[in-house]
């Protein structure tokens, strides 16, 4: 029986399941009661414990979610009235808990949703200028709606299974390195704008209490794992957290030297939710001459839908595979219902007013606290929904100290780079582009072209241009148009 190695202190090597159900290759434990039998709990090797601390971990990990969308979503509309902050803040906490526990009730696996940064972004620069909210938001529910109709039709999960696996091995390095990048740059401890492309710090050293926080809660978690501390993340997480509010009070570090906000008990921990921007949708409007217009409104639901896909499938395919819900050739048990999900959370986040819904590569700090099954999602989205009440408390956690949690996951998923032959350079070239295009453009979508695009040219270039398939040629010319879609643009005539 083939076994995949845990995180130290989580639990006792996996069994790695088919992927046609969720039966594993060896006899599992008999469920204990109807919430492990539901889940599939000791099924797949874990417990009620870990799946507890995992879905609170990934919450914390992502918790940021609540104050960083609005403020990436709160410029102002094409009338001049700016979007209320406590309606944005309400509508990605709603948002983040309907797609979350769906996923966990439903998919039952270890993925968390919340409005993802590169659909909000896109949302912010290309569209939100040129519309209205209601039709901003109108074209997130279409490309959910999309992403749903490849899903229904299977063309989604084809897409997937129809990467070669050394690729899939490739895209969980790929997404380890960028969640570690993601981290070093909130923490302050990467720096862009200098007389280099990245420094140490702002100036080549580090500066400020904050970093050394970071650094502390790093070193922190990297002792606890090593030492076998059953939930290490999570004790990282929560002890950087009382560390940085004591240093604050102690230090009186400036508020302005942390990367959200200080660390500090609000004088309220309640704040009523506003609903206000709930359905506030049109549909088709953008569309049409009162909005971008055809073309426009049809290219900018083209780049959320590349968005929303690839960046989704890059990570539920890093995320299972580090949890080892993925057989010998890379596939899932129950994937069609996550993609589902994950897909309908375009629409949902469009209808809440939120931008749409992905998974989020944070997802990984839960799993490597030991989760591996749709209660730990279902955990982290009652707790988003809490936060429609106790929003002041998602503040509390410095991203400093979150931060810390990315690069240890990131760590933990290089181990993939086992599995890639880097002798074999018809392979490693295209793992190689994949992995390094993610981290250093700052894009999952950039790195799986990469690698897309190069896989298929040499496999022509030594003339096996069938071996492919032509699921992964057809990705190659959709690629093709993404990194050229500037020029393409400028054909078409939009602006």
């Amino acid at each position: 029986m083939t076994r995949i190695p845990t995180e130290p202190g989580t639990t006792a090597d996996r069994p790695i399941e088919d992927a046609e159900d969720d039966t594993p290759t060896s006899v599992p434990a008999a469920p204990g009661n109807a919430l492990d039998a539901y889940f599939k709990i000791s099924a797949r090797g874990s417990t009620l414990a870990n799946e507890l601390r995992g879905g609170l971990t990934t919450f914390m990990a992502m918790a940021y979610i609540i104050l960083l969308n609005p403020l990436i979503l709160s410029g102002a509309d094409v009338t001049g009235v700016k979007l209320d902050h406590a309606a944005l803040t309400t509508a990605t906490a709603l948002a983040a808990a309907v797609t979350t526990v769906l996923m966990g009730l439903v998919g039952n696996v270890p993925l968390a949703l919340a409005a993802g940064l590169s659909v909000s972004g896109a949302v912010s620069a290309l569209v939100v200028p040129h519309t209205t909210w209601p039709q901003a938001m109108g074209l997130c529910v279409v490309y959910g709606l999309l992403i749903v109709l490849l899903v229904v039709s299977g063309l989604r999960e084809k897409i997937m299974n129809g990467i070669p696996l050394p690729l899939k091995h490739a895209i969980t390095i790929g997404i380890g390195l960028f969640v570690t990048v993601i981290g070093l740059f909130k923490a302050g401890f990467m720096h862009t704008g200098g007389p280099t492309p990245l420094s140490l710090g702002p100036a080549g050293e580090l500066t400020g209490w904050p970093v050394l926080i970071f650094c502390l809660t790093l070193l922190a978690i990297f002792v606890l794992m090593a030492r076998n501390v059953r939930g290490a993340i999570l004790i990282g997480i929560a002890g950087g957290t009382v560390v940085a509010m004591i240093v604050n009070k102690l230090a009186d570090v400036p508020a302005e030297a942390w990367r959200n906000s200080a660390p500090v008990w609000p004088g309220s921990p309640v704040a009523a939710p506003d609903f206000s921007l709930f359905g506030d949708v049109d549909l088709f409007g953008a569309f049409g001459g009162k909005g971008m217009g055809a073309i426009s409104a049809s290219v900018a639901v083209f780049t959320l839908v590349l968005a929303g896909f690839f960046d989704a499938m890059a990570t539920i395919i890093g995320v299972g595979t580090e949890a080892g819900l993925a057989d010998k050739r890379g596939r899932m048990p129950g994937l069609s219902k996550a993609l589902f999900i994950d897909g309908a959370g375009g629409a949902v986040g469009g209808l809440a007013g939120a931008s749409g819904q992905t998974v989020f590569v944070e997802s990984a700090t839960g799993v490597g606290d030991g989760a591996r099954t749709g209660l730990a999602s279902t955990v982290t989205g009652a707790l988003f929904a809490l936060m429609l009440f106790f929003s002041p408390l998602a503040a509390i956690v410095p991203v400093e100290v979150a931060s810390a949690a990315l690069v240890v996951i990131g760590s933990m998923m290089m181990s993939q780079a086992r599995h890639i032959d880097w002798s074999d350079r018809e392979v490693a070239i295209p793992a190689f582009l994949t992995c390094v295009l993610m981290p250093f453009t700052y894009s999952i979508t950039a790195g799986v072209a990469a690698g897309v695009i190069s896989y298929t040219v040499i496999k022509a270039g030594r003339g096996r241009w069938r071996e492919p398939g032509a699921l992964m040629w057809i990705l190659t010319a959709l690629f093709v148009v993404y990194f050229a879609l500037t020029p393409v643009k400028s054909w078409l005539g939009v602006h």
